[in-house]
């Protein structure tokens, strides 16, 4: 028997049922105090794997753009390139075109020149004289040195006429100055030899003699204002 009276299997079967209430309740009194911790934490586990993915959404948005941006400019680099490309082959083309005469039209000079000065040595009293059987054979010179600077200018080449114009020295090239103080000052008075050019770029500069002593020579936009002027008055 026990102090309580009781049988002493009875008691201790009462003494694991007690601790087993206790233990029971309290569990039961720290149930729903865990269960708020516990959807606490997974709710800020599920914030923080959320505000993981939003980060790594934008950095990856974030480097498309870089790149896209980098892809697009250097299409604009491209196409700018190309369009350089088309032009520079355009003007080559045509100039390959206008010039590719050159050295064949400038051997033809010697030719033109020569036709020039068979004319030049015939007297005067010889060219209207038909017994002398000259006229004739002037006339098919002439005709052929007109022919021959037709084909020429065909082909781009045009013969110089600097004959009292202002000294060009892109076009013209003095031999001598001649004293006249009653032109400008650099007036082509002479043309010792003719000069020809093709397309913008001389092919023969012109020997030309200049004038020297006279007043200045007017630029050319002054000369067009005052014609302009005249005209208006």
């Amino acid at each position: 028997m026990s102090e309580t009276g009781k049988p002493e299997g009875e008691s201790h079967e009462t003494d694991a049922a007690e601790t087993v209430a206790g233990e029971s309740a309290a569990a039961g009194t720290a149930t729903p105090q865990s269960s708020k911790w516990g959807a606490a934490y997974g709710e800020a586990g599920d914030d923080g794997e959320a505000a993981g993915h939003d980060d790594e959404r934008q950095a990856r948005i974030a480097a498309l753009e870089a790149e896209n941006a980098d892809v697009k400019d250097r299409l604009l680099r491209l196409a700018a390139d190309m369009e350089n490309l088309r032009r520079r082959t355009e003007r080559e083309i045509k100039d390959a075109r206008t010039y590719a005469v050159t050295s064949f039209a400038r051997e033809m000079l010697s030719v033109a020149d020569n036709l020039s000065r068979a004319l030049e040595a015939v007297p005067e009293e010889h060219r209207a004289d038909e017994s002398s059987g000259l006229k004739a054979l002037i006339e098919g010179v002439d005709m052929t040195e007109k022919g021959l600077l037709a084909t020429l200018e065909k082909h781009g080449v045009r013969k110089l006429e600097p004959q009292g114009q202002r000294f060009d020295p892109n076009f013209h090239q003095a031999m001598f100055e001649i004293p006249n103080p009653e032109v400008p000052n650099g007036t082509v008075l002479q043309v010792v030899q003719a000069g020809y050019a093709i397309g913008d770029r001389v092919l023969r500069p012109a020997m030309v003699g200049v004038s020297k002593g006279g007043p200045k020579a007017m630029p050319a936009e002054a000369r067009g204002a005052e014609a302009e002027a005249g005209t208006g008055q």
